[in-house]
């Protein structure tokens, strides 16, 4: 009879398996892939925003964006998209000497700029729609709050965000792989990524999309007026703002998903048992 799931320590095995297929995928392939990831990604976002974004309560609110956001990350997995923050688990096929440093660093390049471009694209079609002015703009309102919230954070408050996002992103990626069927897959995925979003942590794809949907749309004063925003709090909407976010955001999911959570369990299903 087949087992319904993997052992830990068969886990790591699933993992290394995989990720030492994709670092040597072709060059289109990871870029279409990448591409996706990053639109399932910003679909997640925009959806989990707009079905919060008018609930006063916080914990309501954000258990509600929690529960949908997971969505992204389901399509990423049953799809097989490259994610970066998915790819932060490379680590372990390179710390088993199977993917080179190299290899491994060109293969982030190329997911990290793809994601980029798939929530581009979808922050444009989004922009297009017109959905932001949903409920009497305040949809548009509560975008550019959430981007002001986030260029407004500290160097160090975006890195150990980014570290705690990725130790549940990663995680939610490792035990979705002993997974054998769909609905099992969903479920592994779902809770741990509805902890980040219920959090607040920062993910440098997501954040791809929620900074550019902002600055595409920082300039509408409907929006504005709706939430009353000020002109020092969207001093904060620019480029610079959003390079100062994402890159310790980026740095804190490496550490986050490739340190911690890969070389982690590395560590104690690999390392270890050679030890022994």
């Amino acid at each position: 009879m087949e087992k319904s799931m993997l052992k830990p320590g068969e886990i790591c095995n699933e993992v290394i398996e995989i990720y030492t297929k994709k670092a040597e995928y072709p060059f289109i392939k990871s870029i279409i892939l990448g591409i996706m990831a990053g639109m399932f990604i910003a679909i997640g976002g925009f959806a989990a925003s707009l079905a919060s974004h008018s609930i006063h309560n916080v914990g309501v609110a954000k258990f509600v964006a929690g529960a949908i956001f997971p969505v992204g990350l389901i399509l990423i997995v049953i799809c097989g998209a490259d994610l970066f923050t998915g790819s932060c688990l490379m680590v372990v096929p390179c710390a088993e000497k199977k993917v080179s440093i190299k290899r491994m660093l060109l293969n982030w390049s190329i997911i990290y700029l793809s994601n980029f471009i798939g929530a581009f694209i979808f922050a444009l079609l989004i922009h297009e729609t017109k959905v932001l002015d949903s409920n009497n703009y305040m949809f548009g309102g509560y975008v550019l709050k959430t981007a002001i919230n986030k260029t407004s954070l500290t160097f160090g408050q975006s890195l150990s965000s980014g570290i705690l996002c990725n130790i549940l992103v990663s995680l939610a990626v490792w035990i979705s792989f002993a997974a054998k069927d769909i609905a099992s897959k969903a479920i592994a995925i779902w809770f741990p990524i509805m902890a980040f979003i219920v959090g607040g942590f920062e993910h440098c794809v997501a954040n791809m999309y929620y900074l550019t949907i902002a600055l595409l749309n920082k300039d509408n004063e409907n929006y504005i007026k709706a939430y009353n925003l000020t002109s020092a709090k969207l001093a904060h909407l620019n480029f610079k703002g959003i390079i100062e976010n994402i890159i310790p955001v980026t740095l804190g999911n490496i550490i986050g998903g490739g340190i911690i959570v890969g070389l982690g369990l590395w560590g104690a299903y690999k390392y270890t048992d050679k030890k022994v």
